[in-house]
């Protein structure tokens, strides 16, 4: 696994190289503008930025903390995760390396649940959080630190409602009461380990989740986590199988799909001594084929393993143990799918931002190589001509520069519908606007006692959201349309090598609130409604619902912004060339006119930039070359150079 990584690790560290590379190769050739100094930026975050998620979901003793220890910290000789009979996972818990923090433990409090804050709402507010520092030294200190993921406390009926930890309309919740008629919940809402394990360092998350009657109380979980991990680990037991419990979730919060795994624990127990190993694998193969049916997985994406005995067998190096555990079938299908599908999507998204960029900037030294062959042309038809010749091309050059000024001056015009157009374009996308409709919302259902009452209002809500992108997508084809339309006059017009604006839409952020729409369905069909009046759990759902709007709209504002800075800058960038071209070729015919310059020396000079520029449009062809190769090239290339 740690190979794997590394050799991931190594691959992100050489695109990022060739990126910058070709970013200060473009910078030192005079070629950057906003438009590619932000696809380039963005680029290098992507790559640097990147991460993988793993989460593992299960009902509690399936034997996820354990599960996780034997993958990923059985080489420190011990559990590190607390994992014993019961519940020991109370809240979700992320393992994951910020190097901008000491090692240490993160916990926010149960109480932040009876705000109108989600989980990710107070991940930047450091205030918020409880900070536990982590003795890397002393494992057994440590150990004791992790163990307040597994803390609780007792809390009336009323505070666990207010929380939405407690459904009064629950037939089995009465029973979860102790002698004082308390509930017991949870002392940590979230918890996040900050911990430098080789893995985890070069861009591992590991989600380790409460049971599974936490996944329909935290919204957090549902609507965010588990559906962004990029692999989702289903543990179920061994012996019992698929539970009622276990199929309900699977086809709510998880699904079949890519990197989506069934994992078989404690296949240990069906280890009878009194059957041969074949009986044994025979019991494990069928209840193994039984799942497979149960969750429609193929059989091939359900692991049978023992996590416990894994975990015995890495520490006390019995590798015949480890061998009948399984495990390491897991870690193949984990490691060598996951990774190299990641590396795909991560390489389709680098490649299509730089072509772009590379585009541009290929269209500037083409321009300024025209601009050049333009300019010998006209000196060396100028060779054994008088004066009266010259002058006249003075003249052509002059008209030429007056229409192209005309012309600007009908491009301010078009500023002016650009920024009323822009203006307009927030009106519908702006975050004061989403905002007013999340208080709307709230406002809905605080005047209604029953979940059935706020369907409505939640509904209404999608719709506008929906409807306000739309409204936005309107406004970005009007933007669209007249700067397609100015594009295509200065280069019939004026010459100039110019590509149609880069198209942009709305519409990926349209399929985000339709993925958070279908998960807040999920969560509260119909029937549920009808028979629950789950008002504080809906009410936190709405929570969750809201922040991941706002998130989408925050980020759908980022990208409209970046466009509207680069939408316009590669014509600008070469109307100012083209007016300095102008410019310098009518000072180039008036020295010759006036004999101060030689026209052979001129020729020369011009002949010598043609020839900087064939070099300098083969560097950026070298540089963008390397991007291509680094972001195409294997990570077995990669293990093999080292």
């Amino acid at each position: 696994m740690v190979q794997d990584f590394e050799q991931y690790s190594a691959w992100r560290q050489n695109v990022a190289a060739a990126l910058e590379a070709y970013q200060a190769g473009v910078s030192q050739a005079g070629l950057g503008d906003a438009a590619s100094e932000q696809g380039v930026a963005r680029a290098l975050d992507r790559i640097r930025d990147d991460k993988l998620s793993v989460a593992f979901v299960a009902e509690f003793s399936r034997g996820k903390s354990e599960l996780i220890n034997a993958l990923f910290f059985a080489d420190y000789g011990q559990r590190i995760l607390p994992s014993s009979a019961g519940r020991t996972t109370m809240c979700p818990t992320e393992l994951m390396y910020d190097p901008s923090y000491a090692p240490c433990l993160r916990l926010l409090p149960i109480e932040t649940r009876g705000a109108q804050l989600s989980t990710s709402d107070y991940r930047d507010d450091p205030s918020a959080w409880t900070v536990l520092p982590l003795s890397l030294d002393a494992p057994d200190s440590m150990i004791d630190t992790f163990k307040q993921v597994s803390l609780t406390r007792y809390v009336s009926v009323a505070e666990a409602t207010r929380f939405g930890l407690y459904d009064e309309t629950d037939p089995d919740a009465a029973a979860s009461l102790n002698d004082q008629g308390e509930v017991e919940i949870s002392l940590w809402r979230h918890a996040i380990i900050n911990f430098p394990h080789p893995l985890l360092k070069q861009g591992l998350v590991i989600l380790d989740t409460p049971g599974l009657n936490a996944i329909g109380t935290e919204p957090e979980l549902t609507l965010n986590l588990i559906p962004n991990a990029h692999a989702v680990l289903f543990i179920l037991a061994a012996e019992t199988g698929v539970t009622k419990s276990d199929i309900e979730v699977w086809r709510t919060h998880i699904g079949a799909g890519p990197g989506r795994i069934a994992v078989l624990n404690k296949i240990d127990a069906m280890w009878d001594e009194l059957k041969t190993d074949a009986e044994n694998d025979a019991d494990i193969e069928r209840q193994r084929a039984s799942v497979a049916q149960l969750l429609a997985l193929d059989p091939g994406k359900v692991y049978p393993v023992s996590a416990q005995k894994a975990l015995v067998g890495k520490i006390n190096g019995d590798m015949a143990l480890l061998e009948k555990s399984r495990l390491n079938a897991l870690e193949s299908a984990l490691f060598h799918e996951l990774i190299p599908s990641k590396k795909d999507i991560i390489r389709t998204q680098l490649a299509e931002e730089m072509a772009s960029v590379v585009g541009a900037q290929q269209g500037m030294v083409t321009a300024r190589t025209r601009d050049i062959v333009e300019q010998l042309q006209e000196l060396k038809s100028l060779r054994g001509k008088n004066q009266s010749v010259v002058a006249h091309m003075m003249r052509r050059i002059d008209v030429e520069k007056k229409e192209f000024d005309a012309s600007l001056i009908k491009l301010q015009g078009t500023r002016s519908v650009f920024a009323r157009l822009s203006t307009e374009l927030y009106t519908t996308l702006g975050m004061d606007v989403v905002q007013k409709e999340i208080d709307g919302v709230r406002d809905a259902m605080a005047a209604t006692r029953f979940a059935t009452g706020m369907r409505g209002p939640v509904r209404q809500f999608f719709d506008q959201a929906r409807r306000n992108l739309d409204s936005s997508n309107i406004k970005i084809g009007e933007i669209s349309a007249m700067m397609e339309s100015m594009y295509r006059k200065f280069s019939v017009e004026h010459g100039l090598s110019l590509s149609i604006p880069m198209p942009f839409s709305l519409n990926k952020y349209k399929r985000e609130i339709d993925a958070i729409e279908d998960a807040y369905a999920r969560q509260f069909g119909t029937t549920t409604l009808i028979i629950s009046s789950r008002n504080a759990i809906m009410e936190r759902f709405f929570d969750s619902i809201a922040s991941r709007v706002r998130r989408s709209y925050r980020a759908a504002n980022a990208d409209v912004e970046a466009w509207l800075k680069v939408v316009m800058a590669p014509l600008e960038s070469q109307i100012r060339q083209h007016k300095d071209q102008l410019k310098h070729r009518l000072a180039s015919i008036q020295r010759i006119h006036d004999a101060t310059d030689s026209l052979e020396q001129k020729i020369s000079s011009f002949e010598s930039t043609q020839e900087e520029l064939d070099r300098l449009k083969a560097r950026i062809a070298q540089l963008a070359g390397g991007v291509t190769r680094a972001i195409e090239s294997e990570l077995r290339l990669l293990e093999a150079a080292a």
